[in-house]
């Protein structure tokens, strides 16, 4: 890792950028081929499979389709108009019959009460029966009939009518074609022969009906193509599902299986390019936001080589642990919620920036519905990507108030909370029923993964700390413990100077946090920015308690020299304890190359032609607003600490002349205060050190009273 920090170091920031996004796609796409490429088959028709084969996609079987279609409609019946009109016909011809037997019947019982010598043969009523009856009638109907009609008595004959009628309507009204009149005539027969009527009237009744029979239902075409189209439009198409078993190992390849295996892509090696282009513009999307963003990062002085290497190990872990996940899962095991996502999102937001962390758990949440998409080209699976970008934002929200690593674990009770209910709201809305141990494994898979986040987060963040020399909130606070060896080291040694830097990290954090800088790199830089003056802690006027200045015994030149070193001094110590380069450059850089007016003014008294180069300290200056803001600070307490009486005027003006004084000397050239930043800075300062020498009473002595 030191050997690819070194060499980074030689590469433009912007050039870093670029490798470090190229790089990300080519590992992002090295993960996630494999979930959209399909393995192709070289097998020929009626030979054994070798493997169970699944479809990789999901896509109609037209073919099968239209087949289904076709045995559909072709099971869809002739549809047949039934005529109502010949109906009542026919059972009018029956009625018009038996009304005009019962008259002739009768007008013959009339004619014989009056003179029974003129009475009426049988072949008169038949002949006047035909008069009055229907051509229909009389053409269809033999005589024969008519003579056994008239035969029957008139009770007989009304119970007889009543039969045949309604024998005759439920035939005729279920429907009489040409090829089923025989059956209808036969209906009819049966139910008068089996009836309760005289045998004598059977026969001529049954003969009547098979008059009355005819063809009254037709073939009705518009409606037996409606009855097709409806039935057509009815058939589901038939879906080769993505992860359906088309061919089991030892089955054997039969025509229908090899053309499934062609329709589906599986035996075209030509069709696998096209996923891959997919999966390549979708990886080109994910990097270009990263890009994006450690751009803006870039811009904002808040990304270098470090974090740019911090995101790709990030991202390393997380998509791996991914990937490996994936190999073990399986339909109906949704292992996705057991994984640990929510470490990169904890990391990044330490280690680099809020913001930057939710773009990256958006773009891992997309990356996992690719992994855990059970390797079928074209299926992302959405309840993955949803849990996955819900874990890590709720890692996000709840890492606040960061004091110790125990925020991380207070952070995984929070995540657990959230997977939980994520978990079951998948569950709820799905439609499958789950029993209550179902319930508990998933949850239980989320309550896991959450606390193996911030487990890992625990167990990763000294490795980014120590190896990439990345400085975390968590690392600051460790830092700013009174107990921390160096620390106890300035307050035995030089008790004044420890005071000193604990009222310059008061100002400095709250200057910067009201310019937007890093407040705590401020306050933890200050406590150590003077180190270096417990090499020679006497040489300093805040330590020289009760014993004369060692300054009045030598000349200018080397009291310069003392005091010019002390933070040169500083940074060697800190960098002996290994301290972050952030530290180590705040002590360096906190007085710029400033001018030791004192001791050079001391000198021209003695030698006017003296160089203002033999008393500046060589540098750098500060090139961050948190080193620049200490170095203003840092003058600024040593000078109202001097006073007598700090009202706010003095105050005022004393911060005033020293802001003005690093301004005009150049001191803050190579940092990005903006003179609007530098106004706040001042009116911060001031109103902290109004707070700090606020004016008291004025207690009378025992002397006075």
């Amino acid at each position: 890792m030191k050997k690819l920090l070194q060499h980074l170091v030689h590469i433009r920031p912007r050039w870093v950028i670029a490798v470090a996004v190229f790089l990300l796609g080519v590992f992002f796409f090295v993960m996630t081929v494999n979930n959209v490429y399909t393995e192709t088959y070289n097998i020929e028709r009626f030979s054994k499979a070798n493997e169970t084969i699944r479809s990789p996609i999901t896509i109609e079987n037209k073919q099968d389709t239209e087949r289904k279609t076709r045995e559909t409609v072709q099971s869809v019946g002739d549809r047949y108009h039934i005529s109502t009109e010949i109906t009542k016909e026919r059972l009018s011809y029956v009625e018009e019959t038996f009304e005009a037997v019962a008259k002739v019947e009768d007008d013959a019982f009339k004619s014989g009460k009056q003179n029974p010598a003129t009475s009426i043969s049988g072949q008169e009523k038949v002949g006047r029966l035909k008069q009055i009856l229907s051509p229909e009638i009389t053409e269809k109907v033999d005589d024969g009939l008519f003579y056994e009609l008239l035969g029957i008595k008139e009770s007989k004959r009304s119970a007889a009518k009543g039969l045949l009628i309604s024998s005759l309507e439920t035939v005729l009204n279920e429907g009489v074609r040409t090829e089923n009149i025989k059956v209808a005539e036969a209906e009819v027969k049966q139910s008068i022969k089996y009836s309760s009527l005289d045998k004598s009237l059977k026969e001529p009744l049954q003969k009547l009906g098979e008059f009355a029979v005819v063809q009254n239902s037709f073939f009705d075409v518009e409606k037996t193509m409606q009855a097709r189209k409806e039935a057509a439009s009815n058939v589901e198409p038939v879906i080769i599902r993505a992860g359906e078993i088309i061919v089991r190992e030892g089955q054997t390849i039969t025509d229908e299986i090899y053309e499934e295996l062609e329709l589906v892509g599986l035996l075209n090696q030509e069709r696998n390019v096209f996923p891959v282009i997919g999966l390549a513009l979708l990886i080109l999307l994910v990097v270009a936001v990263i890009g994006s963003e450690m751009i803006h990062l870039f811009k904002k002085d808040q990304l270098d080589k470090r974090k740019i290497a911090a995101v790709l190990f990030i991202s390393l872990i997380v998509v791996v642990a991914m990937k490996v996940v994936s190999l073990f899962s399986a339909t109906g095991n949704p292992l996705f919620f057991a994984v640990p996502v929510a470490t990169g999102s904890l990391l990044m937001k330490q280690l680099i920036d809020e913001r930057f962390a939710i773009v990256l758990s958006m773009l891992y949440a997309i990356l996992g519905s690719v992994i855990f998409n059970g390797q079928i080209p074209g299926l992302l699976n959405i309840e993955a990507g949803i849990y996955f970008f819900f874990a890590q934002l709720a890692g996000i929200i709840f890492l606040i108030n960061i004091k110790d690593r125990l925020a991380i674990i207070k952070a995984g009770g929070g995540m657990a909370v959230v997977n939980t209910l994520t978990i079951l709201l998948f569950l709820f809305l799905s439609f499958e029923k789950y029993s209550f141990s179902d319930l508990l494994v998933y949850a239980g898979y989320g309550i896991f993964a959450a606390l193996l986040s911030a487990v890992l987060t625990i167990g990763l963040l000294p490795f980014f700390e120590t190896g990439l020399g990345i400085l975390s909130d968590i690392k600051l606070l460790s830092l700013a413990s009174p107990n921390h060896p160096l620390l106890r080291k300035i307050l035995t040694e030089a008790p004044g100077t420890y005071h000193h830097s604990v009222m310059v990290a008061n100002l400095s954090e709250t200057a910067c946090e009201a310019v937007g800088a890093n407040g705590l790199l401020a306050r933890v830089g200050a406590y150590y920015h003077d180190i270096g003056k417990t090499k020679r802690p006497h040489y300093f006027i805040e330590n020289q308690v009760s014993i004369k200045n060692p300054h009045d015994l030598i000349d200018p030149f080397q009291s310069a020299e003392i005091i010019i070193n002390h933070p040169y001094d500083g940074a060697d110590l800190l960098k002996k304890h290994k301290m972050p380069e952030e530290i180590i450059d705040i002590a360096e850089q906190h007085h710029g190359t400033t001018l030791l007016k004192y001791f050079y003014h001391k000198e021209t008294k003695e030698n006017k032609n003296v160089s203002e180069d033999m008393f500046r300290y060589p540098g750098p200056k500060p090139q961050t607003k948190e080193a620049a803001i200490i170095s203003i600070c840092d003058s600024v307490e040593a000078a109202v600490r001097s006073l007598k009486e700090p009202t706010k005027e003095k105050i005022d003006e004393i911060v005033a002349s020293i802001v003005k004084d690093r301004l005009m000397d150049g001191q803050l050239n190579e940092c990005d205060l903006t003179l609007n930043e530098l106004d706040k800075v001042h009116q911060t300062i001031c109103e902290t050190l109004k707070g700090i020498f606020h004016s008291r009473l004025k207690y009378p002595n025992k002397e006075a009273n």
